[in-house]
């Protein structure tokens, strides 16, 4: 039995082919095949509810209280997916923790997206692509690389990262990915970057049953939770039969598209109640139990169209949610991702990258988003090189219980003698 990832319908961004690359001509992956990973998807219980469950749990560190949040859990996923198949030891498991699912699955998983989001119907169009972008200074195991190339259809490309040329060509891959909403993912990449991984998604869908064309702009009030107002453009459903939701704490509608499996899911606290408030109280069962309560009713939608965009760097808010060793140039390990040219340096993650855009009208919803995992090289320091410590200037000095760490005795010594 497939099961439809519910949080898609109103986070995440879908498609299903690969995006053209300009002039750089992409690697072969290394000869050889896989060994089965993961389970079936739909096999395990509580799958796709632990997905749902990371998804809600981004999107509360990703937002601002009264400042619009966009984000593509599905684009995350698949670029820190790919990341995952080159950690190991206490990396990987932050990974799985993230996730709540070992690597395998993610792996098994993204493929069922793969091949789910590639076969959607009607006048759906979508695009989904990944990447690899290599620097002269690593060198990628094979068994990464395929992990990458199945499930994800990664290909692979060899090039000077720091080189502007190069800049061009993977903002050039990202604008193909995104059919321009996107048209580009990064300016420079830094001096230690070796290796990028990147996603691209492009959406486009039609509602099965558009608005009606109005006969003229109109606008409405649109309310702020700090009381400001503004006067979006409207469009209006008229009174029809919708595929209506009552909750206790909000009520809302699921508005399908014409491909027979995605729709858009609109939610609205009720009265009284904080987004904030509302949001916290969301869990991975939250949204199919929406769907579950969807029920055939006449309904007077009235909605503003809008168009949002929104782009951040995720390296906190996926560092509070417990993948914090994977940016620590220490403690990081990615020995299965591949080998520096200089054995004193260690793999992590720079920078998580992603931006996202949303259109909706009377007709349906356009949009895309982009994920970049960049990889960078930390020097270490040797174990056997000393520290050297002079206490010449100002310092800090306590006495402190070791087994709590509490401070009995706290002072500054800034003047000797």
């Amino acid at each position: 039995m497939k099961r439809a990832l519910p949080l898609l319908l109103t986070l995440s961004l879908l498609a299903g082919c690969a995006a053209g690359t300009g002039g750089l001509s992409p690697i072969p992956h290394p000869e050889g095949s896989l060994p089965p990973v993961g389970v079936e998807v739909c096999a395990s219980e509580g799958l796709g509810e632990a997905y749902d469950d990371y998804a809600l749990k981004l999107l509360r560190a990703c937002r601002q209280e009264g400042q619009n949040t966009l984000l593509s859990p599905l684009s995350i996923s698949l670029a820190l997916g790919m990341t995952a198949n080159g950690a190991a030891g206490g990396t990987r498991r932050e990974f799985e923790t993230l996730f709540g699912m070992s690597v395998d699955t993610l792996n098994s998983l993204s493929a069922r997206f793969m091949e789910d989001y590639a076969a959607l119907g009607g006048s759906t169009r979508a695009t989904l692509a990944n990447s690899l972008w290599a620097d002269p200074d690593i060198t990628l195991t094979d068994d990464f690389v395929l992990r990458c190339a199945d499930p994800y259809g990664a290909q692979l490309y060899h090039g000077d990262l720091q080189d502007p040329a190069t800049v061009n060509q993977v903002n050039q891959w990202v604008s193909d990915a995104t059919q321009g909403l996107i048209p580009s993912v990064v300016e420079e990449f830094d001096r230690d970057t070796v290796l990028a991984l990147v996603n691209g998604i492009y959406l486009k869908n039609a509602f099965l049953h558009p608005f009606a064309a109005p006969t003229s702009e109109w606008q409405m009030d649109f309310t702020a939770e700090d009381g400001t107002v503004s006067r979006p453009l409207g469009m209006r459903n008229g009174t029809r039969n919708e595929a209506y939701i009552a909750a206790e704490e909000g009520q809302g509608v699921l508005l399908p598209y014409d491909d027979g499996r995605l729709g858009l899911l609109l939610m609205l606290p009720r009265e009284g109640l904080s987004l904030t408030d509302y949001l916290a109280r969301w869990d991975g069962a939250t949204i199919p139990a929406l769907l579950a309560a969807c029920q055939d009713t006449r309904v007077s939608l009235t909605m503003p169209k809008f168009k949002t965009e929104w782009s951040a760097s995720l390296s906190t808010p996926l560092a509070t949610l417990g993948l914090a060793r994977a940016f620590d140039g220490q403690a990081a390990d990615f020995s299965a991702m591949g080998t520096l040219k200089d054995p004193e340096d260690n793999l992590c993650i720079g920078d998580v990258i992603h931006k996202a855009t949303f259109e909706v009208n009377e007709m349906g919803t356009e949009a895309a988003a982009v994920t970049a995992v960049i990889m960078n090289k930390a020097t270490s320091m040797p174990a056997d090189q000393p520290i050297s410590l002079t206490l010449d200037r100002p310092f800090v000095y306590a006495i402190v219980d070791r087994l709590t760490g509490t401070p009995l005795f706290l002072g500054t010594l800034e003047r000797c003698g």
